[in-house]
């Protein structure tokens, strides 16, 4: 694959920009600082969202684990009762934080005209799955449990991230289901990172070191499961790909690049989905590479 000729023009351009060599597996303390400055550094260049508020809670995790920081983005003119969407972000599970997001979710929170919660989930390999996860389950569950006084409809609270945090929304999605506790309206899964086994065409095709490309995908997957992904008994809660039965999920949307690795299995699941019956949009974006709306 040509993958320079093939992208957006716009985006080639944007793309230059970008070293080969950004994330250094063998330094993730490292990596993570680089890629927190580079967050701050987008942030300093780009205008403000104004007329939304922004507020940090601490709530309580699952059994054990520690408190999970969840930050409510809020429109200021609002009515009395608005949707939700519990908002989880991307790295590989094993980079980021909420902070990168912040611009992102206060737009989405005055165009939409809904309160966003972001969650702070801990990152492999530290902190394999389930915990990630949990975190997002104790998030939702906050949520959902204090919807009245943060103005929420709690029927109407939808699930969303970007690309592991698609990965986990996805998974959430499949959690609160089994469960039955929390309602879940929609799913916004924005370029999932949703298959362990990286055994499809796309997956063997983006080697270019500037996006997510297949030896960060092994990676990240072994530190989010604690082994080589691809193996037998990996739970779909870990890797919603692997779910049998996705009847009963909600609405779903996916949005994804066609030079991105994850482009086939984003499509299959979208196809899974609609045959199970779940009404779901998929977009493919000629010439987008992975997170190439950031």
């Amino acid at each position: 694959m040509d993958f320079e000729a093939r992208m957006d023009l716009e985006l080639a351009e944007t793309l230059r920009g970008f070293p080969d060599n950004a994330w250094n597996f063998d330094d993730l303390p490292g990596t993570r600082a680089n890629f927190n400055q580079m967050v701050a550094a987008m942030r300093g260049i780009l205008p403000p969202v104004e007329g939304v508020s922004m507020e940090d809670h601490h709530v309580p995790g699952t059994e054990g684990a520690p408190k999970v920081l969840v930050r409510v983005y809020t429109p200021d003119n609002r009515p009395a009762v608005l949707p939700g969407m519990v908002w989880i972000h991307g790295g590989g599970y094993i980079v980021g934080s909420i902070d990168q997001d912040d611009l992102r979710m206060q737009h989405v929170a005055r165009t939409v005209g809904c309160v966003v919660a972001s969650v702070e989930y801990r990152l492999a390999p530290e902190h394999p799955y389930p915990a990630p996860l949990d975190d997002c389950y104790a998030g939702l569950a906050w949520f959902h449990r204090n919807a009245h006084k943060l103005g929420v409809d709690p029927k109407r609270i939808a699930v969303g991230g970007a690309s592991a945090g698609g990965g986990l929304a996805a998974g959430l999605a499949l959690l609160a289901r089994d469960r039955g506790e929390i309602p879940v309206c929609f799913q916004l899964l924005v370029y999932p990172m949703i298959d362990d086994r990286n055994v499809s065409e796309a997956s063997h095709a983006i080697t270019d070191g500037r996006v997510w490309n297949r030896e960060k995908n092994l990676f990240g997957w072994k530190a989010y499961l604690g082994r080589e992904g691809g193996g037998p008994e990996v739970p779909s809660y870990a890797a919603a790909y692997r779910a049998g039965d996705l009847r009963g999920l909600p609405p779903a949307y996916i949005p994804v690049g066609d030079l991105d690795m994850f482009l086939d299995e984003n499509i299959e699941y979208a196809q899974r989905l609609l045959q199970a019956g779940v009404p779901t949009e998929l977009h493919v974006y000629p010439g987008g590479y992975h997170a190439f709306d950031g």
